[in-house]
C-alpha cells in the first residue's frame, strides 16, 4: 500500500511526503539533479563548491543568520554532494517547519554567492585534507582507474586548480542552468501535511528572481567502461591502502539485490570472509571492507584493505582467493541467510528514521528509479538464490576485470603483491 504522496507543481518541480503521525520531528530535502559527473574537465568541482555557496547567505538573509536561525530552531542543516546529485537537508522539530523550509528555499534557489573568495579558501582546505587522507584518497584513485576519463572517474571534490581560478561568474551560471525548478524533487518526512509542504515550496519558487525552465540536465550515458587500469601514488605512509575494483551494476539492475547480498558476505559486515580471514583471524588490517556504488547507468564494485608492507602480498592474495571462492559458488547456506537477514534488518531499523525515509523518498525520484514498498524490498532479498550471488562474483569481480589503485611508500612492492590478485594488470604497468 502507498505511504506517500507525491505531486508535481506546473513549474516541473516535484514535492513528495510520508506523514508519520508517531514522531515529533520533520525532515526535509532539496534535491538537485546534478552532481559532478555532469561537470566538464575545466569545472570540475562546480558543483559541490556550489553546494558550499548555499550556506554564505542569501538576499533575505547573511551566513551568519542562518546558522543563527537553525541553532535556535534545535534543528540540523547539511548538504552532500555525489556524482549525480545535490542534497541540502534539514531536520528540525515539527512545529518549526515552515521557518526552515522558508530558509532553505531561498539557500537552494536565491543564493547571494557572498564571501566567495573566504569559502573558495575552504574548500581548497577540504581537498588538502583528503591529501592528507590516503584511505579517503584512494577511493578516488580506483574510480579514475576504473571509469579513467569519463567524469565518473573524476575526484566529486573537484581539483584545487580549478577551485582556485573558477570564476564567480561561471558559478552563477552554472548554478542557473542545473538549479531549475525541472531538476529538483523536494521530500519530506515525518510529522507533517503534504499541502503544507506543496504551499511552502510553491512560496519559495515565487520569491525566485530568475524565472524557471524544464529540467536541463540529461546526461549522456557510459557507453563502455574503459579497460582496467593501475594507478599507484607515492607517500610516506606506515600502510599500503588499496583498492581493487571494477564496473558494477546500475541503481535499476534486478541484480542490486544480489550485489548487495554479495557486499554483505565478502566484505560488508563484521562477520563477512574479509573481515574475519584478514583482520579477526589473521590481524592482517585494521580497516578491511568491500563496497558497492550504483548509478544511473553503470555502477562500481570492489574491495579496500589498508595493511603493512609484511602483509599486503598475502592479503591481496586472500581476497583473491574469498572472492574466487564464491564466484566458484562455495557458499554456506547459513552465511546466505545471515546475509539477507543482516540487510534486511538493516533496512526496517534504518526506517525509524525521518531522515532515512526523507532520503528513501526523495534518491528514488531524483534518480528515476522506482519507488519499492518495504515488504517488496524484502521479499526481492528474499528471493535472491546463492547462484545469483556466485554469478554476480564471477562476472563483476574477475581478475582480468578488476583495476587497482595504491597509495604507499614503494610502488614495485605493490606490483609484487598485485601479480597475485591481476596478473595481467600488474605485468602491464
Amino acid at each position: 500500500m502507498q505511504d506517500w504522496r507525491l505531486t508535481e507543481l506546473d513549474s516541473g518541480e516535484r514535492i513528495v511526503s510520508e506523514r508519520l503521525d508517531h514522531v515529533r520531528s520533520a525532515a526535509v530535502g532539496y534535491w538537485i539533479g546534478v552532481g559532478s559527473r555532469d561537470e566538464h574537465a575545466p569545472e570540475s568541482g562546480v558543483t559541490h563548491f556550489i553546494e558550499h555557496m548555499l550556506f554564505k547567505g542569501t538576499a533575505r538573509h547573511s551566513a551568519f543568520e542562518i546558522a543563527e536561525i537553525f541553532d535556535g530552531l534545535g534543528g540540523e542543516l547539511n548538504a552532500a554532494t555525489s556524482r549525480e546529485h545535490t542534497l541540502v537537508y534539514a531536520r528540525v522539530p515539527d512545529h518549526h517547519l515552515e521557518t526552515a523550509m522558508d530558509v532553505m528555499g531561498d539557500m537552494v534557489f536565491e543564493p547571494a554567492f557572498a564571501e566567495l573568495d573566504s569559502e573558495r579558501e575552504v574548500v581548497l582546505e577540504e581537498i588538502a585534507m583528503y591529501d592528507d587522507a590516503p584511505q579517503e584518497l584512494v577511493h578516488d584513485l580506483i574510480a579514475e582507474a576504473v571509469f579513467g576519463d569519463h567524469p565518473l572517474g573524476r575526484p566529486v571534490i573537484g581539483t584545487a586548480e580549478v577551485i582556485s581560478s573558477i570564476s564567480p561568474e561561471a558559478i552563477a551560471r552554472y548554478h542557473r542552468e542545473m538549479y531549475v525548478p525541472g531538476n529538483i524533487v523536494v521530500a519530506a518526512a515525518g510529522n507533517i501535511d503534504h499541502d503544507q509542504i506543496v504551499e511552502l515550496v510553491s512560496r519559495a519558487l515565487a520569491r525566485r528572481s530568475v524565472a524557471g525552465g524544464e529540467r536541463a540536465n540529461v546526461r549522456p550515458p557510459l557507453v563502455q567502461a574503459p579497460p582496467p587500469q593501475l594507478r599507484f601514488q607515492q607517500k610516506d605512509t606506515e600502510q599500503y591502502h588499496v583498492c581493487l575494483a571494477a564496473p558494477g551494476i546500475s541503481r535499476s539492475d534486478r541484480r542490486r539485490f544480489a550485489a548487495s547480498i554479495l557486499d554483505a558476505i565478502l566484505g560488508g559486515s563484521a562477520s563477512s570472509r574479509l573481515f574475519q580471514e584478514i583482520r579477526e583471524k589473521r590481524g592482517m588490517a585494521y580497516a578491511v571492507y568491500s563496497f558497492v556504488s550504483q548509478y544511473t547507468d553503470t555502477g562500481q564494485v570492489g574491495v579496500y584493505v589498508g595493511t603493512r608492507e609484511d602483509n599486503l602480498a598475502e592479503a591481496l592474495a586472500i581476497t583473491a582467493e574469498q572472492i574466487a571462492e564464491i564466484a566458484a559458488g562455495k557458499l554456506q547456506p547459513r552465511e546466505i541467510e545471515r546475509a539477507k537477514e543482516n540487510l534486511k534488518g538493516r533496512i526496517l531499523l534504518s526506517m525509524e528514521s525521518t531522515s532515512t525515509r526523507m532520503n528513501r523518498l526523495g534518491k528514488s525520484l531524483i534518480t528515476d528509479t522506482e519507488l519499492l514498498s518495504l515488504d517488496r524490498i524484502v521479499a526481492e532479498i528474499d528471493a535472491v538464490e546463492p547462484e545469483s550471488v556466485s554469478e554476480l562474483a564471477a562476472t563483476l569481480l574477475a581478475s582480468d576485470r578488476l583495476s587497482a589503485a595504491c597509495i604507499g611508500p614503494d610502488e614495485d612492492r605493490f606490483l609484487a603483491a598485485l601479480e597475485r590478485v591481476a596478473p595481467n594488470l600488474a605485468s602491464a604497468a
